[in-house]
């Protein structure tokens, strides 16, 4: 599990930039990598982002309340 939410980590991190970049100056980083927003990487990308959201938000309540970053219990 530690590694999965490092790899959430940095995707939701990714994602937060390129809302920024969007939202200052209107560069959308994602669409401009696959051309465009609705090709099919840029779809992919932007799915497996939310799902790391979405694990982000639920992997608290397996654990106990916790995001763990190492092996061993607290």
């Amino acid at each position: 599990m530690r590694l999965a939410n490092i790899i959430a980590y940095i995707l939701v991190i990714v994602g937060a930039v390129n809302w920024g970049l969007f939202g200052l100056f209107d560069f959308n980083l994602v669409s401009m990598v696959f051309n465009g927003a609705r090709a099919t990487g840029s779809i992919i990308t932007y799915s497996i982002i939310a799902l790391s959201a979405l694990w982000l938000i639920i992997s608290p309540f397996m654990t106990g309340g916790a995001i763990r970053f190492t092996d061993r219990e607290a």
